[in-house]
């Protein structure tokens, strides 16, 4: 991964920008030829700029500058990245920005040149790398980045976004605004009003499974706010069968992107735990499956982990 220095490092001056929408609304940018990738990507406008950065207090963002004219190979950057960011369930956010589109936010953040691709971490910016690299060493280099970050505490978790990018071409984003005010809060911090939002689709439409999923992991937000994750390991070893603290480190290994460690950690204390306890860690379990969603294979092997501990 290159690690050349960022010419103008420090905050960004956002003085000369126009407002920004709310969180969560992300108009295709002018061309859109990274567009489509995931639902943790989306293109970067002079109106979503600001509220894009703003989400990087819940979980670091990605920001890949590319131009389609002047470097036609950094456009398969910026859409291998917005791929990759699927991938990694939202563990970051990729902002693609088309120098072209929005030449305003490169001069705002005072780009050097292209391909680069920026981190930013509750506001503040950091380079990560300005080469065109394969996908496959794009993807170490990322694990590399959410490790360290990982250890480093930074262990939130971007919601999806409902295909934000447009990616059927049509200049139309293919936003469901439905999800603006759960995500507008997620961006904000504001993790209790994000449940609430969250909520209140769930109860107006139980079948709603993005509605759901985004509850549950707001939810996991929720239990894990100002929780130290040594403490909690601490006292997780220490108390091998106390469903409260084991679930705690379960929900944290989530945020942390060790899905398969969390689901096994609660299985095993299915296994080891007998009426009410056993209960309250089964309970927990299937919401972490529904936070993940119904369809992963992660989740179809801990529903099948989950039998056999019961049964």
């Amino acid at each position: 991964m290159s690690q050349q220095p960022f010419s103008r490092p420090g905050a960004i001056d956002l003085s000369g920008m126009k407002a920004a929408a709310p969180a969560g609304t992300a108009p295709s940018a002018p061309g859109g030829a990274a567009g489509g990738g995931s639902s943790y990507s989306l293109d970067i406008t002079e109106e979503n700029f600001q509220s894009t950065i703003e989400s990087s207090m819940t979980a670091p963002v990605l920001l890949a500058f590319y131009s389609p004219t002047r470097m036609p190979e950094s456009v398969g950057l910026a859409r291998d990245l917005a791929t990759l960011a699927g991938e990694f369930e939202g563990r970051f956010l990729v902002g693609l920005v088309d120098i072209d589109a929005v030449p305003s936010i490169a001069q705002a953040m005072q780009i050097p040149s292209i391909p680069l691709v920026v981190a930013i971490v509750d506001g503040r910016p950091a380079p990560l790398f300005q080469d065109v690299l394969p996908i496959d060493e794009l993807r170490t280099a990322l694990t590399q980045v959410v490790q360290q970050l990982t250890v480093s505490g930074v262990a939130g978790r971007h919601q999806p976004r409902s295909n934000p990018v447009d990616v059927d071409g049509d200049g139309v984003p293919d936003f469901d605004p439905r999800y603006a005010a759960a995500q507008d809060a997620l961006g904000e911090g504001d993790i209790d009003r994000a449940v609430t939002e969250y909520q209140k689709l769930v109860d107006a439409n139980p079948a709603d499974a993005e509605a759901a999923a985004g509850l549950a992991m707001a939810k996991v937000l929720q239990r894990t706010q100002g929780v130290d994750l040594n403490t909690a390991r601490a006292e997780a070893a220490a108390k091998p069968d106390d469903v409260a603290a084991q679930t705690m480190v379960a929900d944290l290994d989530m945020l942390g992107g060790h899905v398969e460690d969390a689901f096994n950690r609660l299985v095993d204390l299915v296994r080891r735990t007998a009426g009410d306890e056993r209960n309250q860690a089964r309970e927990h379990l299937l919401g972490l499956f529904g936070a993940v969603g119904n369809d992963d294979p992660r989740v179809l092997k801990g529903r099948q982990n989950l039998a056999s501990a019961l049964f």
